[in-house]
């Protein structure tokens, strides 16, 4: 799916965000469309995972808390912080998101419930001591980034400005740089199929959306940063 999407997202930017535009079908509140179509992850995870026999190991439960925990913001903190009165997002966007969640869930909740148990001695492996600082360096890159962006609009604004500070210095998008660090790390750290499909899922979602963020921040703004990049600082 990724391979298939990656080519078509470089040339049509989904239509959210800032980027919504007609002809995709009935639309919904952004804030709730965020809600129900990252819930499956939230709610499948855990629960294969605890009702699986591989549940009893000790280092499965903390990568498994770590996946939840970033779940547990973008499902019910995120969606409540964001400035978005009076947007919305086409249901159709939402399936889509939602039926892959449903997948992405289930594989990943099916995995470390039924297939694969970590032991201590995963503690000590360079790639679990890698994997954990990069997943842990890109969630806070990410939530950092996202607080600026949400501190751009006060309470009842809805247009753009441009953002500034911490790595939006180098590049416009570092929330979803951040993001993929985060979940690169986690494939990593886990050194697991369902996790890397995942990591890749994500590159082929975010580094077209951050490029079409960056073309859209040049067009918008004249003047805008000229010396950033899109996602990768220095690069792309």
């Amino acid at each position: 799916m990724a391979l298939l999407v990656l080519p078509v997202a470089l040339v049509y930017a989904a239509p959210y965000g800032r980027h919504i535009r007609k002809g995709w079908g009935p639309v919904m509140s952004n804030k709730w469309g965020w809600f129900i179509m990252e819930l499956p992850v939230l709610i499948l995870v855990p629960l294969l995972y605890s009702i699986g026999p591989q549940s009893t190991s000790i280092i499965s439960t903390s990568l498994v808390t770590g996946f939840t925990f970033h779940y547990l913001n973008r499902v019910f903190i995120y969606p409540m912080r964001i400035q978005t009165q009076g947007k919305s997002i086409p249901l159709s966007i939402v399936c889509f998101a939602l039926l892959f969640n449903l997948v992405n869930g289930f594989n990943i909740g099916y995995y470390f419930g039924f297939v694969h148990s970590y032991g201590l001695e995963w503690l000590y492996d360079f790639r679990f001591i890698i994997g954990s600082m990069m997943f842990i360096s890109g969630m806070y890159i990410n939530w950092r980034s996202d607080t600026i962006l949400i501190g751009l609009r006060a309470p009842g604004e809805t247009g753009y400005k441009i953002p500034n500070g911490f790595l939006f210095k180098y590049i416009s998008c570092p929330n979803h740089f951040g993001e993929i660090i985060e979940w690169i790390g986690f494939a990593v750290m886990t050194w697991s199929l369902p996790a890397a499909s995942f990591a890749i899922w994500t590159i082929a979602n975010l580094l077209p959306r951050s490029l079409n963020h960056h073309k859209w921040y040049k067009t918008t703004f004249e003047d805008y940063p000229r010396s950033r990049k899109a996602i990768v600082p220095f690069v792309l």
